[in-house]
């Protein structure tokens, strides 16, 4: 039979620090603990789980494949306390709860601040904690239980929790008014492929989907510059540096004026879906299911005009 563990809080958050800084006396610093008693720490509960966590290097440690799979239980752990504590706190500050909730960049745009409006309307009391990521990353936030209630972009595939269609937008070619393709009154795949683009990072999902097209076409795409927003995005394109793909209501509030084009593209793939997806209705709590269920009124298969 399987020995019961016995550590701490601090234990799993010093597993984590040393795991993130690579050292035990760096560890021990971040939670103003002493260096020999950090390193007893980590040998108890290395001796109590039956694996090294850790492979002892000349500069430094470095995980061991146990200690990388183990590392993501750690931080669940503290995610989970730190849940406990803001949800604690909440409630002493006389709200009803706290609802994390995760959403790309497109999405908090063009559709949460109405949403979250909503929510404060229909649900007095309850505080919505509004996370923005990218899709991949509220995939694995969802994954993990780390946010109650996540939105992202379809095509990226389904995660193995509750899902109910959100919202959808429409892509669009952002270019200066003297580029080649400003006269066009629609462009297709390779007309967008041909032009240097200038995109969001590289985990985004519009980068992911351009990607996996050029790939499917058997083309390279021309990703000159990647930026963090797309107001980056119209700042670079006035410039004559490159095109812009992005969702038409966000063109149209960034890229309205008369420096830039704003050309559809004729694609089946520039129309997304967005997914509303959640922890189980069994994991949520009230307000958590409250929100939910504004989100899911709200839900229109056309974006906001």
């Amino acid at each position: 039979m399987t020995n019961r563990l016995h550590f701490d809080l601090t234990t799993v958050q010093l597993f984590i620090a040393v795991a993130e800084l690579g050292s035990i006396t760096r560890g021990a610093e971040r939670l103003h603990l002493a260096a020999a008693a950090a390193s007893r720490r980590v040998l108890e509960l290395e001796g109590q789980l039956g694996v090294a966590l850790f492979e002892r290097l000349p500069h430094g440690m470095g995980l061991t494949e146990a200690g990388r799979a183990l590392l993501a239980h750690a931080r669940g752990i503290t995610h989970t306390v730190q849940r406990m504590q803001d949800d604690a706190a909440s409630f002493v500050g006389g709200d009803l709860g706290v609802v994390r909730v995760a959403a790309p960049k497109s999405a908090v745009i063009q559709f949460l601040p109405f949403d979250i409006q909503r929510c404060a309307v229909v649900c007095p009391g309850v505080r919505v904690d509004l996370q923005e990521m990218n899709s991949q990353e509220v995939q694995q936030a969802l994954r993990r239980g780390t946010v109650d209630i996540g939105i992202y972009e379809g095509s990226l595939g389904m995660v193995d929790l509750p899902t109910a269609p959100y919202r959808t937008d429409r892509l669009q070619l952002v270019v200066a008014r003297g580029h080649a393709l400003a006269r066009r009154r629609k462009v297709a795949l390779a007309d967008v492929l041909d032009c240097d683009l200038i995109t969001l990072g590289e985990s985004s999902a519009i980068s992911i989907m351009l990607d996996r097209l050029a790939e499917e076409a058997g083309r390279v795409p021309r990703m000159r510059m990647r930026v963090g927003g797309f107001d980056s995005i119209a700042a670079l394109v006035a410039q004559s540096l490159g095109v812009g793909v992005m969702p038409e209501a966000i063109a149209a509030e960034i890229a309205g004026g008369s420096r830039f084009v704003r050309v559809p593209i004729a694609e089946p793939w520039a129309e997304r879906q967005f997914v509303l997806c959640h922890r189980p209705d069994d994991a949520l709590s009230s307000a958590a299911l409250g929100v939910l269920a504004v989100l899911a009124q709200n839900a229109k298969p056309d974006s906001p005009k």
